[in-house]
């Protein structure tokens, strides 16, 4: 076992959702020397908490705890993340920030409000978190990924970093017009991956986000966006661990990682 693997804790196995009438485990990730510094850190907010650090998820994990621990050992340590679990059989209409014909009336919206006005300010009571926007990120995959994405593009002064991997940018038009409506603050930062081998539409849409996002000419001086792309790259998890911890290197860390 590591001296560097990251400290795990629950924050609760049934925390309340009042927006839902839902209950959620919520898990922290901390810094393995958290307890032994008076440090404020940096914090990532993550979708799909059930995939992230769990080797016997169905669809397989991220394994951002070996991911932590691996560049704790390099000296980028200073972050903690927040690992939210999914709704399961609801998880796409809370995930879904719009209506949708088949899916039907989205509660993304009510699932960021969850976060602003309840997680968020729990998690500063009781962490030491820094809680500006420059040192505040959200990230997911797929869904998880779209929702993620619509939180940073509509809540800016909230979520400074954006760490969307393989967004579901198929399942409205809207998404765009919300990139096209934002305006980035200082420090602001996105990291956008996509694979090759996810859909026919896939990489167009990556990159239609990307054409978006990089023609913020003004803001250039200051918003940084990276993107990532894995011709060979499927709709799994097994990729985006691979992303994660190039990703946590140049949103948090300024450094770009070696794939």
């Amino acid at each position: 076992m590591s001296k560097y693997n990251p400290i795990i804790e629950v924050i609760e196995e049934h925390y309340e959702i009042p927006q839902f009438d839902a209950e959620r485990k919520i898990s922290v990730l901390l810094p393995y020397d958290y307890h032994e510094t008076r440090k404020y850190y940096p914090v990532l907010y993550l979708q799909d908490g059930q995939n992230l650090f769990n080797p016997s998820a169905p669809f397989g994990d991220w394994a951002i705890d070996k991911s932590l621990s691996k560049l704790a050992e390099e000296g980028c340590k200073d972050l903690i993340i927040v690992a939210i679990d999914h709704g399961e059989d609801e998880r796409i209409k809370e995930y879904l920030p719009y209506d949708h014909a088949k899916f039907g009336k989205g509660q993304g919206r009510v699932y960021i409000d969850f976060l602003k006005e309840k997680l968020i300010p729990h998690v500063n009571k009781n962490y030491r978190v820094l809680s500006d926007y420059a040192n505040m990120g959200i990230g997911g995959s797929s869904m998880g990924g779209l929702i993620s994405l619509y939180a940073g593009l509509t809540e800016p002064n909230v979520f400074g970093k954006m760490m969307i991997f393989s967004p579901s940018l198929w399942l409205s038009q809207k998404i765009f017009h919300d990139a096209n409506g934002l305006v980035p603050l200082p420090k602001s930062k996105v990291y956008l991956y996509g694979g090759g081998r996810e859909s026919q539409q896939h990489l167009p849409n990556v990159k239609r986000l990307e054409n978006i996002l990089r023609g913020k000419k003004f803001a250039a001086s200051y918003f940084h966006v990276e993107v990532s792309v894995n011709l060979e790259g499927e709709h799994s998890e097994r990729y985006w661990c691979k992303e994660f911890p190039k990703a946590v290197q140049w949103l948090y860390f300024n450094t770009k990682r070696v794939a």
